[in-house]
Parts: C-alpha cells; structure tokens; sequence
C-alpha cells in the first residue's frame, strides 16, 4: 500500500539530535517511488546524517590570488592507480568562482582536537584563512598545520551533482600522523578511539 508504514518500523526508535529526542521521520520509511509521498528534503538530510564522516577542509587558490577554503565531508577515496579522491561542492557557494578557477585544491583530514578549525571554516568568513594554522603544501597551496592527514591534489575533473558540483582531484603529495580525527554524524561532532 503506497505510503504505508514499512513493516519492520519500530515505534520505540528515537534519534537523538541537538540534546533532544526527537520520533524518526515516518515519511523517511516509506517508498519514494509512490506518486502519493512527497520528498521531504529534511528527512532525506537526517537520514544521510546517520552516516558517520570525517571532517576535513578544503582549500584552492584562483589564478588572481584569491584563496578559499571551507569545512566539508563529502571527501572519499575514487581510485589508488592513479591516486583520485573527490569532494563535493554546494553550488553558488560564495567561494565557488575560487575552486572553479582553481588548477589544484588541498584536502586537510581533521584531528579529534580541531574543531574549532572545522566551525571556523563553515563560516563565510573572509579572513579565516588569516586566523588558522597553516602549513604549505609542495605544490604550494595551503592546508591545515597539524591535520590527522593531507592530500595535495590537481584538478582532474569536475562533474555537475544535483545542487553541488563534484572536484575529483589526482594526488600529489600527502602526509599523515597517527591519531584520533574528527567526525561528524546526526549533525554533531564525534571523535572514534584509534
């Protein structure tokens, strides 16, 4: 029956977010396929929450000198020969024109103790790449001084994704330590014991 409550759906399952207890979407439960069901993006977004990420930053800089960066984790590994991880981008996000106008971009992996970097970079402040610490990478863009692990990538693709644009980048160079990193699910921060 379209819309019908799936049958292994437990009445009892709460998800906790922002220290309240909240009832799972019903709406999240049912076939999207149905003409009957509307898409409600919220649930969508809490259900796609559930997936534990890391959390990293990503920074490029356009051919006028213009640099950006911005908390992200949407990262993920594509291929080891050659070495390609992607990213992925809300389109019309302020710094777009800098990652489209770049020819390499900087991925830095988050330890269990920035985030107060990630919070800074998930803001649309425009001289925040002034207050964190910086390292530079070999191929001369900037990354976070004392990332869990860092990737130094060219552009080696950009693809449209929906609402986002999607950066596959071939690795250059990176670097990593050992350590807890940062994660993010059901809207908050975690860390995971390494």
């Amino acid at each position: 029956m379209p819309g019908s409550r799936a049958p292994w759906f437990n009445d009892g399952l709460f998800q906790p977010r922002q220290g309240r207890t909240e009832p799972l979407n019903r709406r999240a439960m049912t076939d999207l396929s149905s003409p009957d069901v509307a898409f409600d993006r919220r649930a969508f977004r809490d259900a796609l929450g559930r997936y534990a990420t890391g959390v990293a930053i990503v920074m490029a800089r356009a051919p006028d000198g213009r640099s950006a960066g911005m908390t992200i984790n949407s990262f993920a590994s594509v291929s080891l020969a050659p070495a390609l991880v992607l990213w992925s981008m809300q389109q019309g996000t302020s710094s777009g024109e800098v990652f489209h106008g770049s020819t390499g971009f900087t991925v830095s992996i988050l330890a269990e103790d920035q985030q107060a970097t990630a919070m800074l970079f998930a803001k649309s402040d425009g001289a925040k790449l002034d207050k964190a610490g910086l390292a530079i990478c070999p191929s001369g863009l900037p990354r976070i001084d004392g990332a869990a692990a860092w990737f130094d990538c060219t552009v080696a693709a950009t693809y449209p994704g929906g609402d986002h644009d999607i950066f596959v980048g071939e690795v250059t160079a990176f670097g990593a330590r050992p350590g807890s990193t940062l994660l993010f699910q059901d809207g908050r921060f975690a860390t995971a014991s390494v």
